[in-house]
């Protein structure tokens, strides 16, 4: 394949409101000995891409290419590559230390990215990555559960891109039964169809699961956690255990102390950090590829918008923004 002279991307220019979110043409980047360059034909959009536009650019002030989870095909490869080759089609979380998704070709570790599912297109697939790595590590590796797992789990935004996977996940590969909680009617039934079992709403959290489970739930997903550990406390059983994936500022967990109770933090990038050497996460995503073409798993996507250009992503900014979506927002390139 050609390799194009123009890379057309979004950058945001500084941090702060969405506008700040604005087209622009770079260079097209040349693959580092592991690199693959791939043409981005779908993203999705985290709420980490909204808080570090907002206010937490992780390179300082703009512009900066932000985005994270993104499927594509690989037009390039750097010389020592092993794993793919060009024109394989793949999908990834790239890396907080490079330029990110938003931009039409964009290098990444060949030890990050996995094999697309083919029975998904790019946007399905794009909606997957992410998520899907921080409710895997949640469930495998900090609870370190397994196919015959027993007891109760309860996810918090049951609705939302990592609690969608994480019901998935703990129905099809764990004995847990697994209790969904949400906010709006509109989401009952998107979680119902990703196989919870219980659903209660998360304004009567304590009623309504204690209804289900007297003695209390063994783990909690919390996705959202400023000022829910006192009602975490009460809503777990004895040695129950919650994993954060959020970043509440000052939490207090002694409370969990009376019914010795445990806290974990969950951090997808962890690994690609402390373990750079690690294809634990490319191992990750090409299971997930075939638990999904075998029909175990499916896409999270919710909303789908194109093309990938800043007017476009500053729609998907707001939407996030106003906590009311269900699954992934993805969009597509044009």
């Amino acid at each position: 394949m050609a390799i194009p002279t123009t890379n057309r991307a979004v950058v945001a220019t500084a941090s702060g409101p969405v506008d700040v979110l604005t087209d622009t043409e770079l260079d097209v980047p040349t693959p580092g000995p592991l690199d693959l360059l791939v043409e981005v034909r779908a993203v999705s959009v985290n709420p980490v891409d909204v808080k570090l536009r907002g206010g937490a650019l992780p390179g300082g002030d703009g512009p900066q290419v932000l985005g994270y989870d993104a499927a594509g095909v690989v037009l390039a490869v750097g010389d020592q590559v092993s794993a793919y080759a060009v024109g394989d089609e793949v999908y990834y979380a790239g890396s907080i230390s490079r330029p990110g998704s938003n931009q039409q070709f964009q290098l990444v570790d060949e030890k990050v990215a996995g094999r697309k599912p083919a029975s998904l297109d790019f946007a399905e697939a794009a909606a997957l990555p992410l998520t899907t790595i921080t409710a895997w590590e949640t469930l495998f590796e900090r609870w370190r559960l397994g196919a015959d797992s027993t007891g109760t789990l309860l996810v918090m935004g049951a609705a939302g891109g990592v609690g969608s996977i994480m019901v998935q996940l703990a129905r099809q590969l764990t004995g847990l039964t697994v209790i969904a909680a949400v906010g709006r009617p509109e989401s009952r039934e998107w979680v119902r169809e990703l196989g919870a079992h219980h659903v209660v709403d998360r304004t009567d959290l304590l009623a309504e699961v204690t209804a289900i489970v007297p003695r209390g739930v063994d783990f909690v997903l919390s996705p959202f956690s400023a000022g829910m550990v006192e009602t975490y406390t009460q809503v777990m059983a004895l040695g129950g255990s919650v994993v954060a994936i959020d970043e509440p500022e000052g939490v207090d967990t002694l409370p969990l102390k009376w019914k010795s109770q445990g806290w974990h933090w969950e951090f997808m990038f962890s690994r690609v950090i402390h373990d750079p050497e690690s294809t634990a996460h490319r191992e990750l995503l090409d299971e997930v590829s075939r638990l999904v073409d075998a029909g175990t798993l499916r896409s999270t996507l919710g909303t789908r918008l194109s093309p990938i250009d800043a007017a476009t992503l500053q729609e998907a900014h707001r939407l996030l923004e106003s906590s009311a979506t269900i699954g992934k927002v993805v969009l597509a390139a044009g």
